[in-house]
């Protein structure tokens, strides 16, 4: 077997994150990692070696993490994320601790792994760098609070805002989203996955729903305030085979390495929610009809993802505006990369490779003993 890092994966050890993970690694040609479930990072039971490279993904597959860190024992209630983000970032934290004490060397930098899961504190760090993203009231450290249903009308009127996006700040897969559109004469509707039950509990759904009057759709924003809310201009989107189309875009190392279209009926793209792939040769070919490159839509990934230099490998939500001649980010993912079957981009280095063999390959440029490795013991963090 080739010579390596000796890794660790936390996660779901019966997962499909890292049952993939693991895959990418005997594909390689290196030993499998040492699995460490979230529970016990939780629980305060992980230990650590010197000389391991601990990598940590997604705490989304294991029923008693969602209990643990939400408090909740519906993993499909919408509330309860404000908590999740508190002990999932206090995780980190200490996990990141007992790899540090340990001598071991954690991938990606918690602090910014704590900015990625706060929606308005990611989009202030890419409005700061100069990454295109959608305007908004919330945005940054420093971003209007929104208590209720008559603050978000506030917020849009202040803003001259029609049509927004109300996203829970701490959610992830679309969860509680809305997707709020007003008109003259008071008229509001929103579309949004969120089910709300006779006692007034919100839920996910995987089909998308249309609320309307000020009324209902009030009563949403105002049961999702209490976990935090970012609102942001909702951009007029692309379009393909007469659906609303966006990209995912994976930046593994500083390099955009895999892409996928996303299409949808409702604002909502997301392919758990009713969303396909799309054909993502015939979206290059609409941007090189419009007299833009797709080299610059990657590049504006390339650009959010610089914005976190700790971090590894992000998913890049890119949002081409109609005609495919602009982008926007939507959101940068820090467990973006579950995307099973797709391959690298042509000309990525990723060729041939999933999105964890882009990571293992990652991993193995940063191996003990080069240069990369020298600046994450030196810093405490990873550089890119």
């Amino acid at each position: 077997m080739t010579a390596g890092p000796r890794l660790v994966v936390v996660g779901g050890p019966a997962g499909r994150r890292v049952a993939l993970f693991q895959d990418a690694l005997r594909a390689a040609g290196l030993p499998g990692a040492r699995a460490v479930c979230w529970s016990e990072v939780l629980r305060g039971r992980a230990r650590f070696a010197a000389g391991e490279t601990v990598r940590v993904d997604s705490p989304g597959e294991v029923p008693e993490v969602d209990r643990l860190l939400r408090g909740a024992g519906d993993p499909a209630r919408v509330e309860g994320s404000r908590l999740w983000y508190e002990r999932f970032t206090a995780a980190v934290a200490e996990l990141a601790d007992g790899v540090r004490r340990a001598g071991a060397v954690l991938v990606d930098d918690p602090a910014e792994t704590a900015v990625l899961f706060d929606k308005r504190l990611t989009h202030g760090r890419l409005a700061a760098a100069g990454v295109p993203v959608p305007d908004s009231p919330t945005s940054g450290p420093d971003g209007a609070p929104v208590g209720g249903w008559d603050d978000l009308v506030a917020l849009m009127a202040g803003a001259g805002l029609r049509r927004v996006f109300v996203k829970p700040a701490h959610g992830s897969s679309a969860s509680g989203v809305l997707a709020v559109e007003t008109a003259g004469g008071g008229r509001v509707q929103a579309a949004t996955s969120v089910e709300r039950d006779g006692a007034g509990r919100l839920f996910n759904s995987l089909r998308v729903r249309r609320y309307r009057g000020a009324r209902e759709v009030g009563a949403l924003v105002d049961a999702l305030a209490p976990d935090g809310l970012h609102v942001e201009r909702w951009l007029p989107k692309a379009v393909q085979g007469g659906r609303a189309a966006d990209l995912r875009v994976v930046v593994t190392g500083g390099r955009a390495t895999h892409a996928v279209v996303r299409t949808g009926r409702s604002p909502l793209t997301n392919l758990h929610l009713g969303g396909g792939r799309g054909d993502l040769a015939a979206a290059r070919a609409s941007i090189a009809a419009a007299g833009a490159r797709w080299e610059d839509a990657l590049a504006v990934c390339e650009s959010a993802a610089a914005a976190f230099p700790g971090t590894r490998c992000v998913g890049v939500d890119l949002l081409p505006g109609t005609g495919w001649r602009r982008f926007a980010v939507g959101e940068v993912n820090a467990f973006g990369d579950l995307l099973p079957g797709l391959t690298g981009l042509p000309g990525s280095g990723a060729e041939g490779l999933d999105t964890y063999g882009a990571q293992v390959a990652d991993l193995l440029r940063a191996a003990p003993g080069t240069p990369y490795d020298r600046a994450i013991r030196t810093t405490g963090t990873s550089t890119t």
